[in-house]
C-alpha cells in the first residue's frame, strides 16, 4: 500500500490515478497515525514551499515524514515534495524551514549572461540526464529521456552524490535526487507519459520488496 501524504496539494488526484495505473493500493493519509499500515509514502505538491510547510506542519506531517524517512522505509517526494527535502527556500523570502533531510536551498532560476532570456517558470518538456545507471527508480528509463516539468525554483543540493539526474535549463540542475531509502524528482512523473509511468512503477516495486 501507497500512503499519498495529503495536505491539500493540487495535484493529489492526478499522481493517485496514476499510482493506481501501475497497480497500487493507494490510500490518501492526511494525519500520522495513519502511516503505519504503509508500505511506501510519496509526497506530492505543486505551489509554493511555505504552504506545502506550514500546511504539513499543521497536520502534524512534518515529524511523522522525518520518522519514515528515518526508518528507512521508501519515500517519493514530486515537485514541491521534492523540494521540501531540503533546509530552506528563496521563494517569497520564506521563513519556513524544511525537512532537512539533505542539505542546500531551493533557489530560482536566474538568467544568464549573454544567453537567451528564460521562461519563468519552465513549463514543458525536457531532458533528464542520469548521474549513473545505478538509481532504482531509473532501471529501465534510458538517460536523456523526456519528462515534464512546471517550476520557477529549483534545489541546490550541498552533496553532489545524492544527485540523480541534471536537466539543462539555462544552466543544470538537480532534477532528482536519491539517498538510500529517499527519492524525490522535480519534474512531474504523473503528467510525464510512458517514463513517468515506469518511474512511478520502479517506486511501488521498491515498495513492495
Amino acid at each position: 500500500m501507497i500512503a499519498l501524504l495529503d495536505y491539500g496539494a493540487g495535484n493529489i488526484r492526478s499522481v493517485e490515478k496514476a499510482l493506481r495505473f501501475v497497480g497500487a493500493e493507494v490510500q490518501r493519509m492526511a494525519s500520522p497515525d495513519s502511516l503505519s499500515g504503509a508500505h511506501g509514502v510519496v509526497l506530492p505538491g505543486v505551489g509554493a514551499f511555505d504552504d506545502c510547510i506550514n500546511s504539513m506542519q499543521r497536520q502534524e506531517l512534518l515529524g511523522a515524514t522525518r520518522d519514515w524517512i528515518r526508518s528507512g522505509r521508501p519515500f517519493l517526494g514530486i515537485c514541491v515534495g521534492y523540494q521540501a527535502l531540503f533546509e530552506r527556500s528563496e521563494e517569497f523570502n520564506s521563513c519556513a524551514l524544511g525537512l532537512g533531510v539533505f542539505g542546500g536551498p531551493v533557489v530560482r532560476f536566474q538568467p544568464t549572461a549573454g544567453e537567451p532570456a528564460l521562461k519563468i517558470p519552465q513549463i514543458g518538456w525536457n531532458q533528464v540526464e542520469l548521474t549513473s545507471d545505478k538509481c532504482p527508480l531509473f532501471q529501465g528509463i534510458p538517460t536523456g529521456s523526456y519528462f515534464y516539468f512546471v517550476h520557477s525554483f529549483f534545489p541546490k543540493p550541498e552533496d553532489a552524490s545524492v544527485v540523480a539526474s541534471y536537466t539543462q535549463y539555462g544552466k543544470p540542475f538537480a532534477s532528482a535526487v536519491w539517498k538510500d531509502n529517499v527519492y524525490a524528482t522535480q519534474f512531474h512523473p504523473e503528467k510525464s507519459q510512458a517514463n513517468g509511468l515506469r518511474l512511478l512503477k520502479n517506486f511501488v516495486d521498491l515498495a513492495g520488496r
